[in-house]
């Protein structure tokens, strides 16, 4: 029996306020909460709570044989508590179904893999136990940020207990090799991973509305008939994308809505393909062979590595700043420092420093909301200079504290 696999990366960022050079040291406000606000209302509204309703509906419909897999990053479950909680009410609703798995990631949508090993260790317990206590979930298996992998990474994650993780389907990577199979670790052999079909994600997510596309337009049974032909001889089709491709990436009057409702009657007339969870997929297909990734892969852009974040000097520069004053931040134990230090790690601050202009900068410049990359540079960097200084007060402030 074959294996549909959809997975939905929920997820908003808490974007910066303009901070002018002028206020570095006269200003702790850092988050534009007017945009953030209305960005999140304006996609629960066209996205979350729509999609959710179908989703819950389909359920009851299908029952065990229609599941899907959801990461939520603490952060957005945050912005979700202060402006939507309803929300919150709508996935609780499809986690007590008992046909929705929720998948363990970086409380901050952060890079921290890519740097500290110990900040990465503790976003993913704090972000386990978030899922937990919110949803009444404890997550099993693992989506890094952005589904950044490597050998060296899948098995750190692996040794905190999960031996199922999600990745990009890379072509460089695979060679001759398909995504329709799983995979494990090069370096532990108990974790299992699961690749993204990129090609027919994004026929959903990005060319679902493109009219010049040769497939459009995109039935469901059309769909259905590709994901036969997909798996025909092979096992499993991963469909990774953003949730937000509901609603709000592809509108509602493409039809997208329509699509998601008539998708499982067209796979499951198909007769030999089932609709599986993350984990369960794990658990019901053997893996092929090991996947050599020594250095790490993305989902994003058609390098599908990490340079949408990491690939010039700007990007570089900030990154390497935040991570660099961990220690201080953490020997503050101010809980407030703390967590703003995880909201500046949000991997989107350093892809909206991003430099390309060519393949994907469409896709860059859609969820921009700077002017320029060098803006979010400057801005970025002025925030991260008055928060320096608040860290250095802080530390200055215990030192003496433990001299009198």
């Amino acid at each position: 029996m074959k294996s549909i696999c959809l997975y939905f990366q929920v997820h908003q960022p808490d974007r910066l306020r303009q901070f002018r050079f002028f206020d570095i040291g006269n200003d702790f406000h850092y988050f534009d909460e007017f945009s953030n606000r209305t960005i999140l209302k304006r996609v629960a509204e066209k996205c979350y709570l729509p999609t959710n309703k179908i989703l819950l509906d389909l359920i009851e419909k299908h029952g065990e044989d229609f599941k899907v897999t959801f990461s939520v990053t603490g952060v957005v479950v945050e912005q979700f508590l202060l402006y939507a909680p309803e929300v919150i009410e709508s996935f609780k609703a499809l986690a007590a179904t008992g046909c929705v798995e929720f998948l363990a990631e970086t409380y901050s949508h952060s890079l921290a893999s890519l740097s500290s090993p110990a900040e990465f260790k503790k976003q993913i317990k704090q972000h386990e136990q978030m899922i937990t206590r919110v949803f009444g979930v404890k997550p099993t298996a693992f989506r890094n940020t952005e589904l950044i992998y490597s050998d060296a990474i899948g098995s750190a994650v692996a040794d905190l207990g999960y031996n199922v993780m999600l990745t990009e389907g890379a072509k460089h990577i695979l060679g001759w090799k398909s995504p329709n199979y799983i995979y494990t670790n090069a370096i532990n052999p108990r974790q299992k991973l699961l690749l993204r079909n990129s090609s027919l994600s994004d026929d959903i997510a990005f060319r679902f509305s493109n009219q010049s596309w040769e497939g459009w337009p995109l039935t469901a049974d059309k769909y259905a008939t590709w994901l036969a032909d997909a798996v025909s001889g092979e096992d499993i089709v991963n469909l990774f994308m953003d949730y937000e491709t509901f609603g709000e990436h592809q509108k509602e009057y493409t039809g997208i809505f329509e699509f998601l409702k008539a998708l499982p009657d067209a796979i499951l007339a198909k007769g030999d393909i089932r609709f599986r969870t993350v984990s369960e997929a794990a658990s019901f297909h053997q893996p092929v062979a090991p996947l050599h990734v020594a250095y790490p892969i993305s989902w994003a852009d058609e390098e599908r590595d990490t340079s949408a974040w990491l690939g010039n000097e700007l990007q570089n520069e900030a990154f390497n700043k935040i991570y660099a004053i961990e220690a201080d931040v953490l020997k503050t134990k101010d809980d407030k420092l703390i967590n703003i230090y995880g909201k500046l790690q949000e991997s989107d601050h350093f892809y909206y420093m991003c430099t390309k202009f060519f393949s994907d900068g469409s896709v860059h410049s859609y969820f921009n909301p700077y002017d320029t990359p060098y803006e979010a540079f400057i801005n970025y960097m002025n925030v991260f200079s008055d928060f320096e200084i608040r860290v250095k007060e802080k530390l200055n402030s215990l030192k003496g504290k433990r001299n009198t």
